[in-house]
């Protein structure tokens, strides 16, 4: 029994570690030049703060979760991490909501506010951001997931001890 608690712990972790890793790979790798009439641009992520804020949310999650995955499973330090995958969790859930509001303005544009949008002319870039904020929200599901489990696995035995 307590081999495979260790095992789906490990499994609940590795997975969000995987897929905030590709979320930042897929997006640090999107750009693409293009030429309008005689203007030429490069489309990249750096150029957007919310697409950076994506980027360094989900690295710092990454590391957080390759190092959470060689804590000893008597550690004391797992009840701070349930307080630190609530935190990640929280910030994941901004940075996909930032990152989402820039790209459906370049996927949209504001024609209000007379911005174009440029998913027309940089379709390649477009698609990988689209595929970025795809992986991204599932590291979020996964990890509210994941803290829940992790709330779950700290209170739990707490609960259930006789005064």
């Amino acid at each position: 029994m307590a081999e495979t608690k260790r095992i789906f712990t490990f499994l609940l972790r590795f997975i969000p570690l995987c897929t905030t890793l590709s979320a930042v790979i897929i997006m640090i790798s999107s750009r693409q030049r293009a030429t309008v009439l005689v203007f030429s641009f490069e489309a990249k992520y750096s150029d957007t703060p919310a697409f950076k804020y994506f980027v360094i949310v989900n690295a710092i999650v990454s590391i957080y979760g390759f190092l959470v995955l060689f804590l000893p499973s008597k550690s004391l330090l797992w009840r701070l991490v349930v307080a630190l995958d609530a935190v990640f969790t929280i910030l994941l859930t901004s940075s996909i909501s930032a990152a989402l509001a820039i790209a459906y303005v370049g996927e949209k544009g504001n024609p209000i506010a007379g911005w174009l949008p440029i998913c027309d002319q940089v379709t390649k870039y477009c698609n990988q951001v689209k595929g970025a904020l795809i992986v991204g929200f599932i590291s979020v599901v996964l990890y509210m997931l994941l803290f829940l489990y992790s709330l779950h696995t700290a209170l739990n035995p707490l609960l259930l001890e006789k005064s």
